[in-house]
C-alpha cells in the first residue's frame, strides 16, 4: 500500500492548550471563551458566523487545505470532553470530506493521540498534523505524493519570511536531519541557538506534518514516557528509523501558521483573510 496516494488524514485535536489559557492579548468574547476552554482548533478565526462558535474556526482552515490535497477522510482525535467540536460537524456537515472520531481519553502526549486512531486508518496510509498549524495544500501535496513513511521539512528562512513565526521561536520547535539520499537521520528538538546555526538559515523544521505507513502504531507501542511524562510521535518516528525503516523528507520552501497561544491569533487572522474554505 506504500504507492497508494493516502486519502485519509489525522488531525490531533486533544492538547490541553495550556499556553492559550494564559491570560494576554485581548479577544473577542467568542474568541475567549475557546480561549479559556484550551481548545485551539475551534479558534473563531474566519468572520463569518458559524453553528454555535461565533466564527469559522481554524481547524476548518486546517481540514480544507488536506481535502484540497485528496484528503476525503478526516479523523480528528478528541478528548471526552470535547463534545463541542462533534456538535459542530454534524451542524455543519461538510461536502468534501466525512468527519470521523478517535477519543484520546488522557491527555498522553502525540503519539498516544496517534494510537488512538489506529482502527480509523486500518491498513493504510495517513497523513498527520496538529491542529493548531496550518498547512498549505502545495505542501500537503507534496507529503501525500511521497513514498512509504514521510515528513514535510520546512525552510526556516521561508518559516520566518512568510510564517508568524519569528526566529527566535524556531527553536521552539525541531530540526530535521538527514542524510545524502534525503532520508530522516534525527529530529532535533528545541535546538540551542548553537545547534540552529551550525544548520543554516535554511534548516529544515519539522511541523509535525506526517505521512505514516501502519508501521507507525507498533512503534508508538513500544515507546516509554518523556521526560515531561507524555508518549511522543517523535520518539515513535526514531524508534521506526532505529528498526531500518527508511523516512523521507520532503522539503517544503513554505510557510506554516501557528496558533499556539492568544498572541497568535491577530497575525493567524490577518494571513487567512480571505482563504476559501470548502469542507
Amino acid at each position: 500500500m506504500t504507492g497508494v496516494q493516502p486519502t485519509k488524514a489525522v488531525v490531533l485535536a486533544r492538547g490541553l492548550g495550556t499556553r492559550m489559557r494564559r491570560a494576554g492579548t485581548a479577544l473577542s468574547a467568542a474568541q475567549a471563551r475557546i480561549a479559556d476552554m484550551g481548545l485551539k482548533a475551534m479558534m473563531p478565526i474566519g468572520q463569518e458566523e458559524q453553528a454555535g462558535i461565533g466564527g469559522r474556526p481554524f481547524v476548518d482552515y486546517v481540514i480544507s487545505a488536506l481535502a484540497d490535497a485528496g484528503i476525503i477522510d478526516v479523523c480528528l482525535v478528541i478528548g471526552p470532553e470535547h463534545q463541542l467540536v462533534r456538535d459542530y460537524y454534524t451542524a455543519v456537515r461538510p461536502e468534501r470530506v466525512a468527519i470521523h472520531y478517535a477519543e484520546q481519553t488522557e491527555p498522553l502526549g502525540t503519539g498516544d493521540a496517534v494510537r488512538a486512531a489506529e482502527a480509523f486508518a486500518g491498513d493504510d496510509r495517513f497523513v498527520m498534523v496538529n491542529s493548531d498549524n496550518y498547512y498549505s495544500a502545495s505542501s500537503l501535496r507534496l507529503l501525500a505524493a511521497a513514498p512509504g513513511t514521510a515528513l514535510v521539512g520546512f525552510d526556516a528562512a521561508t518559516m520566518v519570511a512568510r510564517s508568524n513565526i519569528p526566529a527566535e521561536r524556531l527553536a521552539s520547535f525541531a530540526i530535521v536531519d538527514t542524510d545524502a539520499h534525503g532520508h530522516l537521520v534525527d529530529i532535533l528538538e528545541k535546538p540551542s541557538p548553537d545547534e540552529l546555526r551550525a544548520r543554516g538559515e535554511h534548516a529544515l523544521v519539522s511541523m509535525n506534518c506526517f505521512l505514516f505507513s501502519p508501521s507507525i502504531f507498533p512503534a508508538c507501542a513500544s515507546i516509554g514516557r518523556s521526560p515531561r511524562g507524555e508518549y511522543e510521535i517523535v520518539d515513535a518516528v526514531r524508534a521506526l528509523v532505529s528498526a531500518g525503516e527508511a523516512v523521507s523528507v520532503v522539503r517544503a520552501d513554505d510557510a506554516v501558521l501557528d496558533l499556539s497561544g492568544r498572541s497568535d491569533v491577530p497575525a493567524v487572522m490577518a494571513a487567512l483573510d480571505g482563504q476559501d474554505v470548502r469542507l
